[in-house]
């Protein structure tokens, strides 16, 4: 029997499922996942999952924690690595975590996470180009300041999870990179959990594709 469940929305879509699904696996929560497919907006099933009316939502040993960022918190308590150890380190990583947590929301509107789509070119506003500036120039400086090929070393923390979905959107849209931004994707997209992620979407029913989230972005 598990010790709880990660309350998600359907893969495809739900950036923010994939920020609090990350860390949990990373921590090995022993959590049943429940995918509620979403539909562009609130609906009744995700209301009556999360009081906030917005995913992920685990539920662990009693305890419950709603938002993706104070899930990769909870998981530290459980693998304290999943932040570095030196504190100069883990400022540097909650700071680029709760950067990603509160911004970029021209990235979020004009680059919208879709999975399997080919939207090379599209949504590339003055806006979302800033954004994906500053992404790429916080990848290349930690990848230069502690080594890679993760965010904070050589192995993924919460850092790492918060960016995940980024990756995914780069993936899809496929802007224009520094070297270093493009290694960190590359070491990203071959992780096995991200691989089980895109699995775990492609056999998704089809009632769950959102037609607006799958048409042309407007370059």
């Amino acid at each position: 029997m598990s010790d709880g469940t990660l309350t998600i929305g359907t893969r495809r879509y739900s950036s923010w499922s994939l920020r609090g699904w990350l860390p949990v696996r990373m921590a090995g929560l022993d959590v049943a996942v429940v995918v509620i497919p979403l539909a562009g907006g609130v609906t009744p099933a995700v209301r009556a999952a999360s009081a906030s009316g917005l995913v992920p939502v685990l539920v662990h040993q009693g305890v419950a924690v709603w938002d993706s960022l104070a899930i990769c918190e909870y998981c530290a308590e459980v693998l304290p690595s999943l932040w570095p150890v030196e504190r100069g380190a883990r400022a540097w990583a909650r700071s680029v975590s709760a950067e990603m947590h509160s911004g970029f929301r021209a990235l979020r509107m004009g680059m919208p996470m879709s999975l399997f789509r080919d939207a090379a070119g599209a949504g590339r506003s003055v806006e979302v180009l800033a954004d994906i500036a500053r992404i790429d120039a916080i990848w290349s400086g930690c990848l230069e300041r502690f080594g890679g090929p993760f965010l904070f070393g050589s192995a993924p923390g919460a850092a790492d999870a918060m960016y995940a979905p980024v990756v995914f959107r780069f993936m899809t849209y496929r802007p224009a990179l520094s070297v270093a931004a493009e290694a960190y994707c590359a070491a990203m997209l071959a992780r096995p959990a991200m691989r089980e992620w895109l699995e775990a979407a492609r056999v998704e029913p089809a009632a769950w594709v959102i037609p607006a989230m799958e048409a042309a972005v407007r370059a």
